[in-house]
Formats: structure tokens, C-alpha cells, sequence
């Protein structure tokens, strides 16, 4: 997922708005979970971006992700640009004690 999403509506407030950008993240990375894994993948891990535009990006973790939503509505921003890509990922054995 990689897009701009715009923090102005001409019928929906912002709160709303903010809670149905939320809505959208969590569908998408849902869904990617969802798939089936390939053979010698243990998860689905993914690479996030945020920022003001695509070239403005910064990497944040999966985590951050609502906070940085909150983040741009109390700066009022007009938008903001968000990247969410999937990648396989290989869980690292645990070292004997």
C-alpha cells in the first residue's frame, strides 16, 4: 500500500475521517496476513513509511503507525503519505542458555 491520504472532506469530520484512515491500515494489513506463506517463511513482517510526501518519507514500525495518524491530525495537516509493504519474514532461533 503505498498512498496519500488527504485529511480534508467536505462531509466528514476530521475525527471520522482519521478513524476510517485507521480502519483502512488495519483492513490492509489484516488481508496481507491472511495469505498463504511461502515454503521456509515463518510470518508476514512489513516495512513502513510515513511522512509528509513520498520523498519526505521516514521509516517507522508497524506499531507507530496510529500514532503518526494522530500526529498529523493534531498538526492539522492537509495529508500525509503512508507505505505499507510486505515482506516475508524468518523468525531467528533462540540462543541455548
Amino acid at each position: 500500500m503505498k498512498k496519500t491520504f488527504q485529511l480534508s472532506h467536505p462531509k466528514l469530520n476530521l475525527a471520522r475521517l482519521v478513524e476510517s484512515i485507521k480502519f483502512e491500515v488495519k483492513k490492509y494489513i489484516k488481508r496481507e496476513r491472511k495469505k498463504n506463506l511461502p515454503e521456509g517463511v515463518d510470518y508476514w513482517d512489513f516495512d513502513c513509511k510515513y511522512g509528509l510526501d513520498q520523498a519526505t518519507a521516514e521509516v517507522v514500525h508497524l506499531s507507530r503507525i496510529n500514532k503518526c495518524i494522530d500526529e498529523a491530525e493534531q498538526k492539522e495537516l492537509a495529508s500525509f503519505y503512508l507505505e505499507i509493504m510486505v515482506k516475508p519474514g524468518v523468525r531467528k532461533e533462540k540462543d541455548a542458555v
